[in-house]
């Protein structure tokens, strides 16, 4: 596999990673009163990778 190759398998990856995150960013920045301190969510979304925003929806998230 080269690196072209390897490098188109993996933007489909990326671009999803990025969209979760500006996505739950912009979720984080509107939402008044999520379960803990925002700063911790900012800092989970961005450093987590994939992994930091779907955390945020599932347990982060308040809905009423």
């Amino acid at each position: 596999m080269d690196q072209t190759t390897m490098l188109l398998a993996l933007l489909p990856i990326f671009v999803i990673q990025i969209g979760l995150m500006i996505f739950a960013l912009v979720d984080l920045i509107k939402n008044p009163n999520p379960n803990g301190p925002k700063w911790m969510w900012g800092i989970i979304i961005v450093v987590v990778n994939i992994i930091g925003p779907i955390v945020y929806f599932v347990v982060g998230r308040r809905n009423y």
